[in-house]
């Protein structure tokens, strides 16, 4: 089902760990664990697609017809990870590969909905593995997109003054084994996306996350009215009491957990510049980045 012509230009590149994390976002290891994992769901996907029409039918030619490939499995997963790490142009990644830019998309899109599947990141019901410390911190955030032909308005934030999409984020914390170990961040649920005129608050009401019971769920003053733990707002011409001030304090060094876990999806440019692509397909992007975080920093 693999089928390729050429040898596999991820192979040169894992000669090279360092680089390779930096091109990628992710190191050789875990590129190989992700390859490995890939390959059934990609074979049960193949045979799938070589058996559909595109209306849904059984096809009558027989199963060995269908486009091959020029890359390897191995280059095209590669290819997608580079995508998402530098966010470069289809014109570059065609010429880095040795592909015709107008074929980028085809080897890159039929994988990204095979890293969804494998890392399983939901979008409302969360759930707590004993590792983790049982507290949820929410934020949601923000990606600026290029200007819509149609209904700017609800793509429109007036506190940003630019057009953006935005999403829930739901992180928690990973129990450090030593207590000279790194503070580690799980990306736990990404909502689906929402137009840069939807308010936080009512993001969080339609994107309907549950949680386990007992467990302490956190957010900032944006989450005011909702059943999440808040800090203290200042009145407006009053100021916060002296335990009011250590109370928000105390929220917002616990509650700084999401907004590093933001901070690392970030180092994949797809996620931090301007995004260029069709909005439907920013949840998957959104999705699998978070999948390649917890890979990596959970």
């Amino acid at each position: 089902m693999l089928h390729h012509t050429t040898p596999s230009k991820a192979s040169y590149l894992k000669k090279h760990p360092l680089t390779f994390r930096r091109l990628t976002g992710i190191s050789v290891g875990k590129f190989d664990e992700l390859y490995h994992a890939i390959i059934p769901l990609y074979e049960k996907a193949e045979k799938k697609r070589l058996k559909t029409t595109r209306r849904g039918g059984t096809r009558k030619l027989p199963f060995s017809i269908g486009a091959k490939f020029t890359l390897p499995l191995e280059d095209r997963l590669l290819m997608l990870l580079i995508y998402y790490r530098c966010y470069v142009t289809h014109m570059f990644l065609g010429f880095l590969f040795g592909i015709d830019d107008s074929n980028v998309s085809r080897n890159m899109n039929s994988l990204e909905p095979l890293l969804a599947q494998y890392y399983r990141i939901s979008e409302r019901r969360i759930t707590m593995s004993q590792d983790e410390i049982q507290d949820l911190f929410f934020d949601g955030t923000e990606q600026q997109i290029q200007r819509p032909k149609h209904g700017q308005i609800k793509w429109y934030s007036g506190k940003k003054k630019r057009h953006i999409i935005k999403h829930q984020v739901v992180a928690s914390k990973v129990r450090k084994q030593n207590p000279q170990d790194k503070e580690r961040i799980r990306v736990k649920a990404i909502s689906k996306a929402f137009p840069g005129s939807r308010h936080d608050k009512r993001v969080y009401d339609e994107s309907r996350a549950t949680s386990p019971p007992f467990v302490s769920c956190y957010g900032d003053t944006a989450y005011l009215g909702t059943s999440l733990i808040v800090p203290f707002r200042t009145p407006k011409k009053q100021k916060l009491t002296p335990d009011q001030k250590i109370y928000n304090r105390i929220h917002s060094s616990l509650r700084v957990v999401v907004e590093h876990g933001i901070g690392k999806m970030k180092i994949w440019q797809s996620m931090a510049q301007r995004y260029r692509n069709k909005r439907r397909g920013h949840t998957l992007m959104m999705k699998n980045i978070a999948g390649l975080h917890n890979m990596m920093f959970a």
